[in-house]
């Protein structure tokens, strides 16, 4: 039966990651699982504090000054000081779980055979190391799509549509892909409602790299810059204006990751 369905070319063909991809793929997941966990983490500490009406009176949280805040905190029963003293204990350990996997992914990546790839997606605006690890550990080898649009459709990115005869109505995304490279793209996407620019950390991150990749990256800024100030004049939904550069943005990171050397195997 597998034989007529390949000779039919009913067959759709699939990519395996080996051994090396894969705990690559699981050490990401293992990271953005503790990014969630600090979140919640944090969470709940500041919950307590609501609960019995201490409110931090600076700006930003989580900063030195903020932990000397925490410090200062006293509740009037040692039940609830203990319960405080483990939420906030929560926290800090979950902070250096972050540092840990972070510093274990840097370790991995400098000596995997996508590395190139990873450091040739850090070009552009709004995709970091995390990110940029996390999208070729999970895409894989971007070279299978011989279309961009393929690759937005792989990750979900494409409208649903509903036709019938010669009526035809599109709805929101597919949302069928992989929803870890999407909420990166949709993050990164965020980065481009300001005006197309060489940041420090964009400049630092392009050392190094050949002038056809970074030719790339900032005609990716220009289009995607652009596109999103002109969405935002016509009245659309920010939220909307970031899925679509969003799925622009994809085309661009399978023209990046085409252009660098196939590595070995």
């Amino acid at each position: 039966m597998l034989a007529s369905f390949l000779r039919a070319g009913e067959l759709t063909p699939i990519v395996i990651p080996d051994e090396r991809d894969e705990a690559i793929r699981d050490l990401c997941r293992a990271r953005e699982d503790a990014v969630s966990a600090r979140l919640k983490a944090r969470h709940r500490l500041k919950a307590m504090l609501l609960r019995h009406g201490y409110r931090y009176p600076g700006k930003g949280g989580w900063t030195a000054t903020y932990d000397r805040f925490l410090a200062r905190v006293s509740f009037g029963h040692p039940a609830q000081d203990i319960a405080f003293a483990e939420y906030r204990n929560a926290v800090v350990e979950s902070f250096k779980q972050v540092d840990r996997l972070t510093d274990a992914l840097r370790d991995q990546i400098s000596t995997w055979r996508w590395q190139p790839v990873v450091s040739a997606l850090m070009t552009m605006r709004g995709i970091d190391f995390i990110a940029a690890a996390t999208l070729v550990s999970e895409i894989g080898d971007m070279s299978r799509f011989d279309r961009p649009k393929r690759l937005m459709s792989f990750l979900g990115l494409v409208p649903s549509e509903y036709s019938t005869g010669e009526t035809r109505f599109q709805g929101r995304i597919t949302k069928c892909g992989n929803a870890h490279v999407r909420r990166i793209l949709i993050e990164a996407a965020w980065n481009y409602r300001y005006p197309a620019r060489m940041s420090r950390g964009i400049t630092e991150r392009q050392v190094g790299q050949p002038s056809n990749i970074r030719e790339t990256a900032w005609r990716a800024q220009l289009r995607l810059c652009g596109r999103y100030r002109r969405m935002r004049l016509r009245g659309v939904n920010a939220n909307k204006i970031c899925v679509a550069v969003a799925r622009e943005l994809s085309g661009f990171i399978w023209d990046v990751a085409r252009q660098v050397p196939a590595p070995s195997k």
